[in-house]
């Protein structure tokens, strides 16, 4: 069985800094693990501030490809056939794609529907199975369902291999200095990267006059914060950040106090972090995020104080913040480094994928070329 397998991921971009973020760790990830990677997506721009050098070839083990390439028969055939296909997010591969790989190929690929990550019970029930194709090109081959998830019987996270390192030799006292070199020492540094909480103005208001700086992120972020000082709410020290790199968000998250983050890749990254965090998760028309949300923090074990702020925060329950200090930082601190500490003894997202690859691959062999 080779080592060295070559994986097509396909990412249709829905939000840039979710959906392509997670894909590019993932790529990154696999890459680190040895194999190759071919990494197929709909929008490539925001790597040129996520991962500088992606689209220009400059990432070893890693092919950045335009979605629309993986229709052209005549710059396809010249790519050798991938052992793995990675579906991220549901997303549905092109169908003239399918039917050139189809002839020519005496076996399919292992066939890998990526879900969105989850800490709701039916992860462990759906994670791993298999998803037979029932119609179109690639009728009677097979899918498995791999979910993301934060215990036994998920697919776990997406972790590097040296992130423990890496994290025990960032100089934070440095990074603070350098981008909140006004800060007193005793001040509390927060980063915000959110949607459009209606929160945002009374979380405002309450850091106006603390001692405490925010650090905010562009885009949505920053337009959020604009319009809500434009009510004419006293502003608090704040600064707008510019985009940076996956690993220079890493870092600003280390750095930080309480982090604000959303959807699933800055969510996971601030896990990783260990510092106090606030979750917004992507909404749904549905409200099905709900659930989600009580399930996440049931899953974090999270104090009464950590619950009530992302219920407001999250706007599933009225009322105001509950106010920010160094001692209720402190707690939910130690609520995310205990939470952080049992995801470490799982297995990661990269390890526990090349596990499922290399058993559907040993089964293929097993079956012989009738399979």
């Amino acid at each position: 069985m080779p080592n060295r397998l070559v994986w097509d991921i396909f990412c249709t971009v829905v939000d840039n800094h979710g959906d392509l973020g997670v894909c590019w760790r993932l790529s990154c990830q696999l890459r680190d693990a040895g194999h190759q990677v071919r990494l197929w997506v709909d929008d490539a721009s925001a790597l040129a501030w996520m991962a500088p050098g992606a689209t220009q070839g400059q990432e070893p083990g890693i092919t950045v490809l335009a979605w629309e390439q993986a229709t052209q028969a005549e710059f396809a055939q010249d790519l050798p056939p991938a052992d793995v296909w990675i579906e991220a997010f549901g997303c549905d591969l092109p169908e003239a794609f399918v039917v050139r790989e189809m002839a020519r190929r005496s076996k399919p690929p292992v066939w890998i529907n990526l879900e969105y990550l989850s800490a709701e019970a039916q992860v462990t029930r759906l994670h791993g199975l298999p998803s037979p194709v029932m119609s179109g090109p690639a009728k009677g081959w097979t899918k498995h369902f791999f979910y993301p998830g934060f215990g036994p019987g998920t697919g776990g996270l997406l972790r590097e291999a040296d992130l423990a390192a890496r994290q025990q030799a960032f100089d934070r006292a440095a990074w603070r200095r350098l981008h909140a070199p006004a800060l007193p020492a005793q001040a509390l540094l927060l980063s915000l990267f959110c949607y459009e909480p209606a929160a945002l103005p009374h979380l405002l208001q309450d850091l106006t006059g603390t001692p405490s700086h925010l650090l905010v992120a562009p885009g949505r972020p920053l337009k959020a914060v604009q319009q809500a000082l434009a009510t004419g709410i006293a502003p608090p020290s704040w600064t707008a950040q510019a985009a940076t790199s996956q690993l220079g968000f890493d870092h600003m998250l280390w750095a930080c106090d309480l982090n604000f983050v959303r959807g699933e890749d800055s969510l996971v990254r601030a896990l990783w972090a260990g510092q106090a965090l606030v979750w917004q998760i992507y909404p749904q028309d549905d409200n099905a995020h709900h659930a989600k949300l009580e399930a996440f923090l049931d899953m974090l074990q999270a104090p009464d104080s950590l619950r009530h702020f992302h219920r407001v925060w999250n706007g599933t329950r009225p009322g105001p913040l509950p106010k920010l200090d160094a001692a209720t930082l402190a707690l939910w601190g130690e609520c995310v480094k205990s939470a952080r500490q049992k995801f470490l003894t799982h297995s990661s997202l990269v390890d526990q994928l090349c596990q499922h690859v290399h058993e559907q691959l040993r089964l293929q062999q097993a079956l012989g070329p009738a399979s």
